[in-house]
């Protein structure tokens, strides 16, 4: 796998990385530059981040001796993003990437790839359409290189992300067809910083914008059902209604 990996850095030596600092991406810019590739990481931050991704991206390029390019892009001004239907992805993932890519050859690098692993599932999901019309490369899927494969090599390799919480943007917290604004994902991003303040990770808030349903992962969901009143004071401010729903998926 590794060897694939020094293999596809051979053929791309000269790369753009769309970078999240996620357990993937992290792990492929690691590699990146262990094998000798001039990569370029950039991060597109949207109305969709959290405050402190930037920070804790910029803090990992720099462990790998690299600065953090940062696109700043207001997603929310696209009618076919803000309406929240069920493609928006598609259309967000598109408007990233050909930001990114711009900002690439801009820099002198005319190749892009992303952090998609042979885990993620196959078929037509909305965001991998849009990457792969944009001819975004994935060498951790073409490599056959899976998540529980990122994470093994990357704890070997010494890398803080190897055991990192899957994550994925606030938008995926509102649901579809519920329009997306400031307020609704900052009431989203209030109320996760109100359960994460009570020891939880890796967990959903899911609403319409008045309702709630957290939640857990598998580990915490027990957890969460012994100190449901604590959980239930700190988001019942926030929403008409609150529960406690399945575990993350």
């Amino acid at each position: 796998m590794a060897d694939g990996l020094g293999t596809f850095f051979s053929s791309h030596p000269r790369i753009a990385l769309g970078y999240s600092g996620g357990t993937d991406s992290a792990f492929l810019l690691h590699e990146a530059v262990g094998h000798g590739a001039d990569v370029l990481p950039v991060m597109v931050r949207t109305e969709f981040c959290t405050p402190d991704e930037v920070e804790d991206a910029s803090r990992l390029c720099s462990d790998e001796g690299l600065d953090l390019v940062v696109i700043d892009l207001e997603v929310l001004s696209s009618p076919e993003i803000s309406s929240n239907g069920a493609d928006r992805c598609y259309h967000c993932k598109r408007a990233m990437f050909s930001a990114l890519i711009s900002k690439a050859a801009e820099n002198g690098y005319h190749e892009v790839m992303d952090g998609t692993n042979a885990s993620d599932p196959e078929g037509d999901r909305p965001g991998m359409r849009a990457i792969r019309e944009l001819g975004v490369l994935s060498p951790l899927k073409e490599c056959g290189i899976t998540k529980e494969d990122v994470r093994r090599m990357s704890r070997e390799a010494g890398l803080p992300t190897w055991d990192r919480a899957t994550n994925s943007c606030l938008a995926t917290r509102i649901d579809t067809g519920i329009p997306l604004n400031r307020d609704v994902l900052g009431l989203v991003l209030r109320s996760e910083e109100a359960v994460a303040s009570l020891g939880f990770s890796g967990f959903r808030v899911r609403t319409d914008g008045m309702h709630a349903r957290l939640q857990t992962t598998a580990a915490q969901h027990g957890e969460a059902e012994r100190r449901w009143d604590e959980i239930h004071s700190e988001l019942a401010p926030m929403f008409q209604e609150v529960r406690l729903d399945d575990v993350t998926r």
